[in-house]
């Protein structure tokens, strides 16, 4: 089980890149493994991550915008559902992972 973050290293969007760099703060605070794949790179993994998000999660006009998260081939949610599961203290449920234990000083 892998937590892949699709993201865009090339994109002119503050807001993308403050959503990108939020998400992977937090799994990188957190100690999740994940991964983080590139679509400006990566022609096919762009193709294969706009295939893999559910219709009924497709914007009315236009593509996805990253960041995008999976667990594996598994599609848990975009920014927006991130945020809201890191305000509601749900990641670990959103990811499909179970909590880390604490780590005690």
């Amino acid at each position: 089980m892998v937590i892949k973050v699709y993201i865009a290293s090339s994109t002119g969007s503050i807001a993308i890149k403050k959503h990108q760099q939020d998400v992977v703060g937090f799994l990188e605070a957190n100690r999740i493994n994940f991964k983080e794949v590139d679509i400006t790179m990566l022609e096919d993994e762009r193709l294969w991550m706009y295939n893999n998000i559910p219709k009924d999660r497709q914007p009315d006009k236009g593509r996805p915008v990253p960041p995008q998260i999976f667990n594996d081939d598994q599609y848990c949610g975009d920014y927006e559902d991130f945020f809201q599961s890191k305000e509601n203290n749900t990641v670990f449920t959103f990811l499909g992972i179970k909590p880390q234990p604490s780590i005690k000083s």
